[in-house]
């Protein structure tokens, strides 16, 4: 039998940066129920509160799960080697891992977080199944496509939205008010009374993932394939050119519209001014996603044989497991599950606690690891996905 190759340490190092910068946007929106509607949570509106909000969106928001995406494209392609390395057909293979993701994610969303991506990644991930067979450039011509598309309507929606009476704006924002207040009760409520709100959200968040997150997620699937095939990652230091232009085209393009997408987000007295950074946004979302991962892949040259590189490795290579304890610690903190804080951590606050979460994480993902092949969550979805059991202590590296 053959050996298995060693894990590629810079896929599973990216997994875990983009575990981190996860967690800070989601942190927000377990903290308070003015997430996402469009108008600042009046308990927190100084100064401090609203550079905080710019910095996240600015650095975080649609740049972490779009790098993330890349990486579910890349790993695709580890899929794909793992089933020939097995002998095993490869639809029956992802169609069994894309099933126990989505319900995975299913109970994520019902229980811990209604933010879910898992569900998204798994319908998403049949969709990719389905193109996988296509050339590079089909692939990155269709991402670009995507890409353009999305941030095509919302600029249209934009258009249409400065087209409303004032009324209409003002009456928008007493109903979202009502909303927030009708969360923040619900979720300091009990146990239950999250659940239910879950399922009630859930019936509106599902058009904000299938208009908003969905093609760009899979336009990044769909680049992180073609890169897979190419095996650029387990040969980063060959494509030294394409990085500088990555970090380039961040730099000139991606961090001036992530600038105005954190400004009419934080600072915007419009509804169409905040779709309208929306849609610049999302156009320039994946460039800046794209230098993160050339800067990221410079410092890991740097990093290679330091601890801070060994632990973000571990922490992404538990990256399922990783993402769902982050729910989970986050629901305990500001749901009805323990602690109640939600709408009472500002948002500094939020970021500190992210800060400290994900600290704590990468030396209990070493620890975890020393003892077992997989993460808990991992060990799960591999066994639905080869249909046996795989091992659960460590006995030597593989791949998935």
């Amino acid at each position: 039998m053959p050996t298995l190759p060693t894990r590629i340490a810079d896929v599973d190092a990216l997994r875990g940066c983009a575990l981190f910068g996860i967690l800070v946007v989601n942190i927000g929106a377990f903290a308070t129920p003015w997430f996402g509607l469009g108008l600042t949570d009046p308990a927190f509106h100084g100064g401090v509160d609203r550079a905080t909000h710019f910095l996240v969106a600015l650095l975080f928001e649609t740049k972490f799960y779009l790098l993330f995406s890349f990486l579910f494209g890349y790993s695709f392609t580890l899929q794909m080697q793992a089933a020939a390395r097995a002998d095993a057909p490869f639809v029956p293979r992802m169609l069994r891992r894309q099933a126990g993701l989505w319900l995975i994610g299913a109970l994520h969303a019902v229980f811990l977080f209604h933010g879910d991506i898992l569900t998204t990644y798994a319908v998403l991930g049949i969709v990719l199944l389905a193109l996988h067979r296509c050339g590079e450039r089909q692939a990155l011509s269709l991402a670009l496509v995507l890409v353009a598309v999305c941030a095509a309507f919302w600029a249209g929606m934009a258009w249409l939205q400065s087209l409303q009476p004032a009324g209409d704006a003002a009456d928008n924002a007493v109903a979202m008010a009502q909303k927030a207040a009708t969360a923040l009760a619900a979720y300091r409520a009990t146990p239950a009374a999250v659940v239910n709100q879950h399922l009630r959200e859930l019936s509106d968040i599902w058009i904000v993932l299938l208009l908003v997150q969905a093609p760009c997620a899979l336009a990044m699937f769909l680049c992180g394939l073609a890169a897979g095939k190419r095996e650029m990652l387990l040969h980063a230091a060959d494509y030294l050119p394409l990085r500088r232009r990555l970090l380039w085209a961040g730099a000139l393009a991606g961090l001036p519209g992530a600038a105005l997408y954190a400004w009419t987000s934080v600072y915007g007295d419009s509804q169409a001014w905040q779709v309208a950074g929306l849609a610049v946004g999302l156009a320039s979302a994946p460039l800046l996603a794209g230098a993160y991962l050339a800067l990221a892949l410079a410092l890991f040259e740097r990093l290679r044989d330091g601890t801070l590189f060994a632990l973000l490795a571990d922490t992404g290579r538990m990256a399922l497991s990783n993402y769902l304890l982050q729910s989970a610690v986050c629901a305990w903190l500001f749901l009805a599950y323990g602690a109640r804080l939600m709408g009472s951590v500002s948002p500094l606050g939020a970021l500190a606690l992210a800060v400290i979460i994900f600290s704590l994480q990468l030396p209990l993902s070493r620890w975890w690891l020393r003892g077992h092949a997989y993460g808990p969550v991992e060990w799960l979805l591999r066994a639905l996905t080869i249909a046996a059991w795989p091992r659960w202590r460590r006995s030597g590296a593989a791949y998935l």
